[in-house]
């Protein structure tokens, strides 16, 4: 509670007290209620009733913002960039608004649910992403309605926060999906430089080396297309990385994207196979690139910790503004936990975490009903091991 007072009073939106208060208790019921997390169990585990967070869900507030302002204490290091990353939501029934088909990575198949598109933070220093926002993807057949794809719908979803995105880092990292000449052109209009991953087919070409000749015609451009199975050497830094296997980075020219790019190769210790990253922006050191790409994947983490313990997907409700503000508490009470045990100099364990903020609430709802003022001074030393019983030790 002291941590989003704290961010609260930071953000350059003002909330009236009324709607600050409750944002607070509904951040820390998402880590107090150890089960299903609904408006059912919100009416239970506090003195408001449902009907309260059912309205109060629908009212806007800047996540961005208050995740932005959170992630200053928790990602201290330099090297930073945006991470985007659809995220599978299981979600039954009919009447769901934009429920459709969408791809679920765990099932490594297309399945009926619903799908969010989570925007984080990421820090390749502290090897640690913190949750920005995140937006419902519309289905098929609302997308045809307004002759939209997948990729213009994620475009959309970072333009509308572009402003302050770019405040905080200028790349954007995503997974080999967005590899589209269609998603890097809609990234560069808005400022922002892509990192990715190609294909491991991918047609690219070496710049040439060959001075101009004067004579007439367009001059030469390129010097053929990249064999990955008997790469020229000579055209590339080899990187020291510390990592399995080799890797090698350099300019060169990518016909999907029709652009100049800085790649890095890096070569299985086998020999036999290679994965190619690259970025849009070929100033970025090629260490840059692998180190930012693979930090990407703790935007996973933060979806798995929000589906197991705060409620991603356990919204009871039919409205987008709803299960909207449900994604977005979800996400943002995991990264209040990682502030909270920075702060307390303590091991990152939502388990442990969750279980002693269950039993801290119980321990003090019971000395409330109870009606008797404890000593705090006897009694500090027996709270502490009620507090922390069941929770992982360090």
């Amino acid at each position: 509670m002291d941590i989003c007072g704290d961010i609260l009073s930071r953000m350059d939106t003002k909330l009236n007290k009324s709607f600050s208060t409750f944002l607070i208790e509904t951040l820390m019921l998402y880590i107090v209620i150890p089960n299903k997390i609904n408006f059912l169990q919100f009416g239970r585990y506090s003195e408001s009733c449902e009907q309260r967070f059912r309205q109060n869900f629908t009212k806007d507030f800047d996540w961005l913002e208050f995740n932005s302002e959170l992630s200053k204490d928790i990602l201290t290091g330099n090297r930073k960039a945006i991470a985007i990353d659809p995220s599978f939501i299981t979600k039954s029934g009919k009447k769901t608004p934009y429920i459709g088909r969408f791809w679920s990575g765990c099932s490594a198949k297309t399945m009926r649910g619903l799908e969010i598109l989570g925007v984080g933070l990421i820090d390749a220093d502290s090897k640690d992403c913190v949750s920005l926002y995140t937006v419902q993807t519309p289905d098929s057949k609302t997308l045809k309605t307004v002759n939209w794809t997948l990729v213009d719908w994620y475009l959309f979803a970072l333009d509308k926060k572009k402003k302050q995105l770019l405040k905080l880092s200028k790349h954007v990292v995503a997974d080999a999906w967005f590899a589209k000449s269609n998603f890097v052109e809609g990234l560069d209009k808005m400022g922002f430089r892509l990192i990715s991953r190609f294909r491991d087919d991918a047609n690219l070409m070496y710049l040439t080396t060959s001075a101009k000749t004067g004579r007439r015609g367009r001059p030469k451009k390129f010097d053929g297309k990249i064999d990955f199975a008997n790469l020229d050497k000579s055209r590339f830094e080899e990187l020291q990385l510390g990592y399995e296997g080799k890797f090698y980075t350099g300019v060169v020219h990518s016909k999907a994207l029709n652009r100049t790019v800085r790649i890095v190769i890096m070569f299985a210790n086998n020999g036999k196979t290679h994965k190619i990253y690259f970025s849009t922006d070929i100033s970025l050191s090629g260490q840059d690139i692998i180190e930012l790409y693979k930090t990407r994947f703790q935007i996973e983490f933060c979806y798995r910790d929000a589906k197991q313990y705060t409620g991603l997907c356990n919204s009871q409700s039919r409205n987008v503004q709803k299960m909207n503000f449900n994604y977005n508490a979800s996400l943002s009470v995991v990264n209040i936990v990682k502030a909270w045990v920075i702060r307390n100099n303590r091991p990152y364990s939502m388990v442990s975490v969750k279980t002693m903020m269950h039993n801290a609430f119980l321990l003090q709802r019971f000395i409330a009903l109870s009606g008797i003022r404890p000593n705090r001074n006897l009694n500090d030393k027996l709270v502490k091991e009620l507090i922390e019983f069941a929770a992982i030790a360090a």
